[in-house]
């Protein structure tokens, strides 16, 4: 079998090895989405990963969900984008942008005019995000009709076809952790009586809509979807996770992606849990390409997680956020800087470009 630091393919791509960088939201963006001047530092120190996968961006501006938080769909955000792939790929690395819509994560003093979130139904989530005042409730929202989603997919190819413009490698359509998709997915969310609800190859479609509009402007290897069947964030549940996301991925293999991208426990959990384990376990026989996990590994896990077949790469999250050359100290069993929580969101370059590499 392979080990962590050995190199995989993904479609035309050769990636040197299996330890991906997970998206991780920093809000480090300006009023307008344009990503920080820090951000073509913070992304090019850690080029040595397998992949890149950046922070969620939204593909609108009815996408946006929290404060400060990149998107790709205005000509000033592509040409910062644009400059930090440039700088990525100069230092080596491969880099794929995460396509974010938030769903009824939002909140009206973020979106346009101030009008409702768009969710599948109009359930309103025990969740809070961050305005210009701080933490807030997120708003009730407004269930998408048919025109809306018909809006939203386009604004799918229209964000996808940007990133092409910004020089990514490739594309990840972010389908988890409570989201726009992941709404759509998931029963609690999801009480449309439409093509769009009910049954779970109903409650499907809406994703397996949006990456046949990302496929307007990417091969399909260059594509990849996260999901996070079991994780509850932002106020999610499902009457029965196997089923649906059995129904997913069985849909998502007949396009022949990249990979697939399963969180496998929640931000700030204990761990994952023998039902989550399991459940991804499952899902791993029965997809068909790259297989990529995230949620709690360290070095041993994720080595074990290759030699068993588990997966096929393992994405970290706060250890990259914190060791910019991680597949370096993961292979010599170094220490790892611990990640300062309070400059997780939000600040300059301190906690964002500041950690050490090894001397």
């Amino acid at each position: 079998m392979p080990n962590l630091f050995e190199s995989v393919q993904l479609g035309s791509l050769v990636l040197a090895n299996r330890v991906f960088m997970a998206p991780l939201t920093r809000t480090r963006a300006d009023a307008d989405g344009v990503p920080s001047e820090f951000a073509a530092t913070y992304y090019s120190q850690r080029a040595s990963a397998g992949l890149i996968v950046t922070e969620a961006t939204q593909i609108s501006p009815m996408g946006k969900g929290y404060l400060n938080t990149p998107g790709i769909h205005s000509h000033e955000q592509v040409r910062a984008w644009k400059q930090i792939v440039e700088s990525v790929h100069k230092s080596g690395g491969r880099i794929f942008l995460q396509l974010w819509h938030v769903g009824r994560i939002s909140h009206s003093s973020l979106l346009p005019n101030n009008v409702q979130p768009v969710a599948p139904s109009a359930i309103r989530a025990n969740a809070h995000t961050h305005i210009a005042t701080g933490a807030a409730q997120v708003s009730e929202p407004v269930a998408l009709t048919a025109s809306g989603i018909k809006e939203t997919l386009a604004d799918y190819q229209r964000a996808a076809a940007n990133a092409k413009e910004a020089g990514f490698d490739g594309v990840e359509i972010h389908a988890a952790n409570g989201y726009l998709i992941d709404q759509f997915l998931r029963t609690g969310t999801n009480q449309r009586t439409d093509k769009y609800g009910g049954v779970a190859a109903n409650r499907v479609r809406f994703l397996t809509e949006a990456v046949e509009q990302v496929l307007e402007a990417w091969d399909s290897k260059q594509i990849g979807v996260r999901i996070s069947p079991t994780v509850d964030f932002n106020d999610m549940s499902d009457d029965n996770p196997r089923d649906t996301f059995s129904v997913a991925v069985a849909r998502l293999n007949g396009y022949g992606l990249g990979y697939l991208h399963v969180v496998e426990q929640a931000q700030d959990s204990k761990g994952s849990s023998e039902e989550d384990l399991a459940l991804s376990a499952y899902l791993r026989t029965l997809w068909k390409g790259l297989y990529v996990v995230n949620g709690g590994y360290d070095g041993p896990k994720g080595e074990k997680a290759i030699r068993s077949g588990h997966a096929d790469a393992v994405a970290y999250g706060r250890a990259f956020l914190a060791n910019p050359d991680l597949p370096r100290r993961l292979q010599l069993s170094a220490a790892l800087n611990e990640p300062d929580p309070t400059t997780f969101y939000g600040g300059d370059a301190a906690g964002y470009t500041s950690y050490p590499a090894l001397s």
